[in-house]
């Protein structure tokens, strides 16, 4: 195992995963240790595609600090190196230059390849993982991001913001700064916020979709469909009247006084059905049974019927508004 620089850094370390803003983060941290006059001469940042000859590389990671303790170099795209390149980092690793940090930059690089295994000897932190947080975790995450600014956002507006922003956490932090900017003097970011100054710039999942059908907001929901490219109506419908089931369980659950199995009697992870219960309320016991006949009539329509768009639109607003007033409305 190698030792630690004379900045109580390890020779290398390996940022990897999808989580743009926490790599950014890191990398960030690191090059930290690099200031004053002397970052020009101290701070070597590249793209491994830039990279002809692995001579350079290795010679650049060879140089000894000028004026201070460390010397680091950020190599971008390490997941994608030539080959040549990859080999050459990994017979320099075998003996790096204690004084130089070396920072591998990788949106993914696989546990089996022989520069990851370089790394991962160098020490138990050489490998920062930065994979990214699951969908679920997001809207709480982009609260923090909000408090770490002095402001906060509401739990349905931080969701809204996932929806429209996606998942790109570079993105839903920016998108949260320049929120804080336009709400200012005030400290609050609402979901009237979120709406009037946020675009839909990612694509619209089915989940989503499926997700504002189940809060009854039928603006939202048609909102969401329309935006969907080309969407398959029949698998829609398929999502929806599973939604439909799980929350018909839901309220028999809930009856007995057992909401708390729900995830294992639908065997679905706990965080797929964090909100049916919330949802479930929303619904008469009937007026669920009544939906799946309404499911029923659509689904007829799907396949035999020219207006099967018009078809469907009246199943979302009949589970949005009720069986009645979506006929009323059609």
């Amino acid at each position: 195992m190698a030792h630690d620089s004379a900045a109580g850094l390890l020779p290398a370390y390996l940022v990897v995963g999808a989580d743009e803003l926490k790599r950014h983060r890191v990398i960030e941290r690191l090059k930290g240790h690099v200031t004053g006059d002397l970052a020009e001469f101290n701070l070597d940042e590249v793209e491994g595609s830039s990279i002809e000859d692995p001579a350079q590389l290795v010679t650049s990671l060879q140089t000894m600090p000028f004026g201070a303790d460390v010397r680091v170099v950020v190599l971008h795209g390490a997941g994608s190196l030539a080959k040549a390149i990859s080999e050459a980092l990994v017979s320099y690793l075998k003996d790096p230059n204690p004084s130089c940090v070396l920072c591998l930059d990788a949106e993914k690089l696989a546990k089996n390849t022989r520069l990851y295994k370089a790394v991962a000897k160098i020490g138990s932190k050489a490998v920062i993982d930065c994979a990214p947080q699951k969908r679920w975790e997001l809207p709480p995450y982009v609260q923090k991001l909000a408090a770490a600014r002095g402001a906060r956002i509401s739990a349905d507006a931080a969701d809204e913001l996932v929806n429209r922003c996606g998942e790109s956490t570079v993105m839903l932090d920016n998108q949260v700064a320049t929120l804080v900017d336009l709400v200012a003097p005030r400290t609050d970011i609402s979901l009237v916020d979120v709406e009037a100054n946020v675009a839909q710039v990612a694509e619209v999942s089915p989940w989503a979709f499926a997700d504002s059908v189940c809060e009854r907001r039928a603006a939202k929901a048609m909102r969401l469909l329309r935006l969907m490219d080309n969407p398959s109506l029949v698998f829609l419908h398929t999502v929806l009247v599973g939604r439909l089931r799980e929350l018909i369980c839901a309220q028999s659950l809930a009856a007995r006084g057992a909401s708390r199995s729900l995830a294992s009697e639908l065997g679905r992870a706990p965080w797929l059905v964090k909100n049916h219960m919330r949802w479930a309320q929303r619904f008469g016991v009937q007026e669920l049974v009544e939906l799946l006949r309404e499911a029923a009539a659509c689904e007829r329509a799907l396949k035999g019927s020219n207006d099967s768009s018009v078809a469907f639109e009246r199943f979302v607003l009949a589970i949005c508004c009720g069986p009645v007033a979506s006929r009323e409305h059609a």
